[in-house]
């Protein structure tokens, strides 16, 4: 499993945010600069983070972003399924794949089910609070 630039990039807005929106919108030129980040770039995640409701946007004069929830009730692993899709290691271990014809026979299986299951488990426990400078 390799998480990419999208997934990455989604983490560092949503910290942002959650360092420096206080109560109020963040316009995402803002957030673009802080981070280093293309604003081209973030308005292909943004309209994601919004869609899935981690975070709520307002056009117009006064507007940008803001998270919808807390930082201690937005997860790592939340951010990176909205972003990545499903993070399993193997196909087999993905959301509505198809059922392995080798499911009963595969000697892997188990490992794999192991590790997918250290990776959730371990990225939703982390929250963005956690992520935040102290």
């Amino acid at each position: 499993m390799m998480i990419s630039t999208k997934g990455r990039y989604a983490l560092r807005v949503i910290i942002d945010l959650a360092e420096n929106g206080g109560d109020g919108y963040v316009p995402m030129k803002l957030v673009a600069q802080r981070q280093g980040i293309s604003l081209k770039y973030l308005e292909r995640i943004l309209p994601m983070l919004v869609a899935d409701g981690l975070l709520e946007g307002v056009t117009g004069k006064g507007g940008g972003y803001r998270l919808s929830r807390a930082p201690e009730d937005i997860t790592a692993g939340e951010v990176l399924r909205v972003t990545e899709g499903d993070i399993a290691p193997v196909s087999c271990l993905e959301c509505n794949a198809e059922v392995c014809p080798r499911k009963d026979n595969c000697r892997t299986l188990p490992m794999w089910n192991k590790l997918n299951n250290l990776v959730s488990e371990y990225l939703d426990s982390v929250t963005i609070k956690d992520l935040m400078k102290s």
